[in-house]
């Protein structure tokens, strides 16, 4: 009995390392001497080990796309500052980042507003919690991918490329005002915002309002195109407000005057 009980515990890594069970390859000993002092039944001891192993697999799957969504460090949700940005509703955004029936349903969210109010950290921090829920996400800057896509039409691999970014439940398209159609051929962002329309997300932050797209798409029936599909289905916020960035730089320059009007 001894002899078989040391020849199968001498097999048993081998074995979990073919059934690529890590996390039960190193619990196992120590949750078995934990059933063993408890009188544990086996279908509780091997419960036990199931739960850890999925447990762990499922942070190893979120550290994944968390490194592969490529989201700003630091922009989480609990760091933004909606005092700053009274436009926008912490009730709403909460609910969005808390709920995700929206990302099923391939809902777009469109974040407008001037540069510096905090589109971009918005944007990321939904990201975040999407990643959290177990969804994959790429947050990129507009032009990059333009760029990106520009040159698969030209290595005539466009739809492989936009099939690719078919993965990520959320892509975040952020400074879509930045592009200029003057600059390249950005027919490629209306192609992608056709091949997600009402299957996946789009996540897009803007300085400028509709009226203002006609810079970016080659020909007004296609800027008109654009806007009809990704406003079908989505979620409008808009943060009109001042510069939180310019804001903060006030308030450190007051500080730093106050400071050195008490320091003389």
């Amino acid at each position: 009995m001894n002899d078989t009980m040391t020849i199968d515990t001498a097999r048993l890594p081998m074995l979990l390392t073919q059934l690529r069970l890590p996390t039960v390859a190193r619990l196992w000993q120590a949750i078995a001497e934990t059933a063993d002092r408890e009188s544990w039944p086996a279908a509780k001891t091997l419960a036990a080990l199931m739960e850890h192993e999925i447990a762990e697999r499922a942070q190893r799957r979120t550290a994944r796309h968390l490194l592969e969504a490529r989201l700003p460090a630091g922009k989480t949700l609990d760091r933004f500052d909606f005092t700053a940005i009274t436009s926008i509703s912490k009730a709403r955004v909460t609910a969005l980042a808390e709920g995700d029936s929206w990302l099923a349903r391939g809902t777009n969210i469109l974040l407008f507003g001037p540069p510096g109010v905090g589109k971009s950290h918005l944007a990321a921090a939904l990201g975040h919690a999407m990643i959290d829920a177990g969804y994959r996400v790429l947050f990129t800057r507009t032009t990059d991918l333009v760029q990106h896509l520009q040159a698969a039409r030209q290595d005539l691999k466009l739809a492989t490329a936009i099939e690719k970014l078919d993965k990520y439940h959320m892509l975040v398209l952020d400074d879509l005002s930045y592009v200029q159609k003057s600059q390249a051929e950005t027919s490629v962002i209306f192609e992608l915002i056709s091949a997600r329309y009402e299957r996946r997300s789009l996540l897009i932050t803007a300085n400028q309002p509709f009226g203002a797209w006609d810079a970016i798409f080659p020909d007004p029936a296609m800027t008109v195109a654009a806007i009809d599909r990704l406003v079908h289905h989505s979620i409008i916020l808009e943060m009109n407000t001042d510069s939180y960035r310019r804001k903060s730089a006030e308030t450190k320059v007051t500080k730093k005057s106050a400071n050195e009007a008490n320091d003389s």
